[in-house]
C-alpha cells in the first residue's frame, strides 16, 4: 500500500505543474488523503472496513489539522487509531522549540504563576493536564541540548562577530525582575553564520559582558577581527579589555538615531541626509570628507550632534577597513536584529518566564534551530571575498597573528 501511495504522489507532483491553484489544491489533498489511508492501512495490518485476522488496531474518527503548503493552507482530516496513535510521515514532528516552548508554560501552569493566557496556551499546545513529573522529563531533556548548544567548542575562527541584548522578564520569588538575553552571533573563516554565545544577566553592565566574553574565549574564540555591537558604556569596555587586538565597529543604524537625537525635529531629514551621504561612499577617504562636511553643518545650530559626529568617526568607519562586499552587512547589528526579532515575537506570548532555566530553554532552543538553518543554508559570505580579509594584529605585541 505504502508503495502505491508513493507512486500516486509521484504522479500527483506532474499533474500540478499547470493546473489552476483550486483545483491543484483538491487534487493535492485528495492525494494527501489517500496517502494516509494507505499509511493507516500498514500500521492496522488491514483496509478501511476491512475484516482479517491480521489487525491489530482499527480506525477511530478523524482529527482536524492545518497544514500550510505552496498551494495555500489545507484542513487536513488525519486519521485517530483505537490503539495507540498516527502522524503522517510528510508531517514535521513538533519542531524543538515548539516543546520548549510546552515545557515553559507547562512550568507556569504547575507552579500557579499568572502568565498572560497561560491557560490559553496550555490548551493550544496540547499540554493540558501535563503532569509535573512529564514537565520535568521534558525539561531533562531539553535543558541538556541547550546546555551542549552553549558550552560546544567554538573549532574554527570567527573573523566577524555581533554582540547585541534584548530584555525579558523573569520571576524570581516573588518579584518580577528585567533581565538581560546576552547573544553573539558570529560569521566564521568559511562565510558561514553560527549563532555562538547565549547567556542570561541582570542587566548590559561591564561585569556581565566581560564574563560573557571569556566565556567565548575560554570555549575557543580566535580570530575575531571585527566586533560589532552598539555603544553601551559597559559593553565598548567589555570588548577593549577582553578582545584585545579586534577593531570596533559601532553600529552605523544606532548612530544615527543618537545624532538625530541631538538635533531639532524640524532639522532632522536635513541631517539624515548628510548621514547617508556618508555612508553611500564607496571608499574611506571619501567617506572621511563627507563626515568633516556633515560636522560644518551641524556644529553651528546643533553642537551636541557635531560632538557626537567627531567622537565616533573612527569607529563608524570601521567596516571600510574590510572587504567592500561584506560593507552591507558588517556596518551596524540589523543582522543580529533580525534574529532578536525572532525571539521576541514568541517571548512576548509568554510575557513573564518562570525561571531562569525556562528563559534559556525556550530562546536557546530557537537559536538551536536557527542554527541548524543556516547550517544547511547558503553561505553568508563566499569564500573568495573571505579571503580578501586583512590579517589581524594583536595590538598588545604589535606583531600581525597568523
Amino acid at each position: 500500500m505504502a508503495e502505491k501511495s508513493v507512486e500516486g504522489m509521484q504522479l500527483v507532483s506532474h499533474v500540478l505543474k499547470d493546473a489552476h491553484p483550486d483545483l491543484l489544491r483538491e487534487v493535492l489533498n485528495e492525494a494527501l488523503v489517500r496517502f494516509m489511508d494507505a499509511e493507516v492501512g500498514v500500521l492496522c495490518q488491514a483496509g478501511y472496513g476491512e475484516r482479517t485476522e491480521e489487525r491489530v488496531t482499527s480506525r477511530n474518527g478523524y482529527r482536524e489539522r492545518p497544514f500550510e503548503t505552496r498551494l495555500g493552507s489545507l484542513e487536513l482530516k488525519i486519521p485517530k487509531l483505537r490503539q495507540g496513535s498516527y502522524l503522517p510521515s510528510f508531517l514535521e514532528p513538533r519542531r524543538r522549540w515548539e516543546k520548549a516552548f510546552v515545557n515553559v508554560v507547562s512550568e507556569a501552569y504547575v507552579k500557579g504563576v499568572s502568565t498572560r493566557k497561560v491557560e490559553d496556551l496550555v490548551e493550544a499546545m496540547g499540554a493540558k493536564g501535563m503532569s509535573r513529573s512529564e514537565v520535568s522529563r521534558m525539561a531533562q531533556v531539553l535543558d541538556g541540548q541547550v546546555d551542549e548548544f552553549r558550552q560546544r567548542q567554538l573549532d574554527v575562527e570567527y573573523p566577524y562577530l555581533w554582540l547585541d541584548a534584548l530584555y525579558i522578564k523573569v520571576r524570581e520569588g516573588t518579584r518580577v525582575v528585567s533581565k538581560a538575553v546576552l547573544v553573539a552571533y558570529g560569521v566564521n573563516q568559511n562565510g558561514e553564520r553560527e549563532v555562538i554565545g547565549l547567556g542570561l544577566a541582570y542587566g548590559e553592565m561591564y561585569e556581565c559582558w566581560k564574563r560573557f566574553l571569556e566565556g567565548l574565549l575560554e570555549r575557543g574564540l580566535r580570530g575575531t577581527l571585527l566586533v560589532i555591537s552598539d555603544s553601551h558604556t559597559g559593553l565598548k569596555k567589555a570588548i577593549q579589555d577582553t578582545l584585545v587586538g579586534t577593531t570596533w565597529q559601532r553600529c552605523t543604524v544606532h548612530f544615527m538615531r543618537n545624532v538625530l537625537s541631538s538635533v531639532g525635529k524640524a532639522a532632522q531629514g536635513f541631517a539624515a541626509a548628510a548621514l547617508r551621504t556618508i555612508f553611500s561612499q564607496t571608499n574611506l577617504t571619501d567617506a572621511k570628507k563627507e563626515f568633516s562636511r556633515a560636522v560644518e553643518l551641524l556644529e553651528k545650530k546643533f553642537p551636541a550632534a557635531a560632538e557626537v559626529l567627531i567622537e565616533a568617526e573612527e569607529d563608524v568607519l570601521a567596516y571600510m577597513s574590510f572587504p567592500e562586499k561584506h560593507w552591507r552587512q558588517i556596518h551596524s547589528t540589523n543582522p543580529l536584529e533580525r534574529l532578536n526579532k525572532e525571539i521576541r515575537r514568541r517571548t512576548n506570548v509568554v510575557g513573564i518566564f518562570p525561571t531562569n532555566e525556562s528563559t534559556l530553554r525556550l530562546i536557546g532552543m530557537l537559536l538551536v534551530e536557527q542554527n541548524d538553518e543556516w547550517a544547511v543554508g547558503r553561505r553568508y559570505f563566499c569564500l573568495e571575498s573571505m579571503k580578501l580579509l586583512p590579517e589581524r594584529c594583536d595590538k598588545t605585541k604589535g606583531a600581525l597573528v597568523a
